[in-house]
C-alpha cells in the first residue's frame, strides 16, 4: 500500500553487498515496487503475458528535505502518489488498487457519513473513533478483492525474500517467506486513526468551528508522527514496545490485507523484483525487457 514505500525506502547493509530498500504498492493484476530513485511494475495483461516497466522516480523536493523527522513521511507518501501517473501512462494495462465501482462507492459514503456525523454531534473520543473507523471501509472494501491481496502478500514475500539473501530470490525461496512483514504500511494504521482521533478532539474543543485546512492539518500532523514512531519501532526491532507498535499491523495483515498468492501471481511479482533490481543496478536506465 502507499505507506509501505514510506516504510522501505533507504538502504540497508549486508554482510556481502549493500542492499537496496525496496517498498511496495499491490495492484489489482500485478505488483508495483519501489527503490530508492526508480519505480518497477509487473501486471499480468488481458491475454496472460507479463508486462513489465520502470522509469525514474519523481523527486517532488531536496534530497535533504526529504529526510527532516516529521517532513519526510508526507514528502515520501506523496512522491508514492506521483508515481501512480506514471505507472499509468507507462503500463495502461495495470488496475490500480482504487480502480473498482465498490471502492469509489465505499468512498462516497464514507464522505457523506463522517461528515454528518461531524456536525450532528459533539466532538468526543468515541465520535473520532467511529468516524476513523468508517474511514478505513474503502480499504477493506478494496481487499475484498482477493487478488490485490494475494499481491501484497506477493510484495511482502519477494521483498522479505531479497532482504534475507545475497541476490535475486528463486521463486522457492519466495514462496516459503510469510506473507507478512513488518514493516507493511498497515502498522501505520492503528496509530494514525489514533492520533488523527485524538488530535481532532483537541482541535474542537480549542476551535469553535475549524475549518477543512485546519482538519487536513491535524490529519497530516498524526500521519507525521505515525512514521516517526514506526521508523523507531524499526529501529529497536524485537523490543516489548516496538513490538506492541507492530501487534495491531500484523494481525491486520493476517486476518485481512494480505492472502496466500497463487504460482501466476508469485510469477507476476518476481517479474516486478527482477525488473526494480536491474533498473537500480543497471545504471538508471528506463527500458524495460521484453514483456514475459
Amino acid at each position: 500500500m502507499p505507506a509501505e514505500a514510506i516504510a522501505y525506502r533507504g538502504r540497508v547493509a549486508s554482510d556481502e553487498k549493500e542492499r537496496l530498500r525496496l517498498g511496495g504498492m499491490a495492484l489489482r493484476n500485478g505488483l508495483l515496487i519501489h527503490g530508492p530513485t526508480h519505480w518497477a511494475a509487473a501486471v499480468r495483461d488481458r491475454d496472460g503475458g507479463i508486462e513489465v516497466a520502470s522509469e525514474r522516480k519523481p523527486e517532488l523536493v531536496p534530497a535533504l528535505v526529504a529526510k527532516v523527522p516529521g517532513l519526510r513521511g508526507p514528502v515520501k507518501l506523496a512522491e508514492a502518489m506521483a508515481v501512480l501517473p506514471l505507472v499509468r501512462r507507462r503500463m495502461p494495462s495495470a488496475r490500480l488498487p482504487f480502480e473498482d465501482p465498490r471502492v469509489l462507492a465505499a468512498v462516497g459514503a464514507t464522505l457523506v457519513a463522517t461528515s454528518l456525523l461531524r456536525r450532528r454531534t459533539p466532538a468526543t473520543a468515541m465520535r473520532e473513533g467511529i468516524v476513523q473507523a468508517i474511514g478505513a471501509v474503502p480499504a477493506v472494501v478494496a481487499l475484498t478483492d482477493r487478488d490485490l491481496a494475494a499481491y501484497h502478500g506477493v510484495e511482502h514475500k519477494a521483498i522479505a525474500a531479497y532482504e534475507r539473501g545475497t541476490g535475486t530470490p528463486g521463486t522457492d525461496e519466495v514462496a516459503a517467506v510469510p506473507k507478512e512483514h513488518d514493516r507493511c504500511g498497515s502498522n501505520l494504521i492503528v496509530p494514525m486513526m489514533l492520533l488523527s482521533a485524538g488530535g481532532t478532539v483537541l482541535l474542537e474543543r480549542l476551535v469553535e468551528k475549524p475549518s477543512n485546512a485546519a482538519r487536513a492539518g491535524v490529519g497530516l500532523g498524526g500521519a507525521s508522527l505515525a512514521v516517526e514512531m514506526f521508523a523507531w519501532s524499526d529501529r529497536h526491532h524485537g523490543e516489548p514496545l516496538a513490538e506492541a507498535f507492530h501487534t495491531p499491523g500484523r494481525e491486520i495483515q493476517r486476518r485481512l490485507a494480505t492472502k496466500e498468492p497463487t504460482p501466476e501471481q508469485l510469477e507476476v511479482g518476481m517479474e516486478a523484483l527482477r525488473e526494480i533490481l536491474r533498473a537500480e543496478e543497471g545504471g538508471g536506465e528506463d527500458t524495460p525487457p521484453p514483456a514475459a
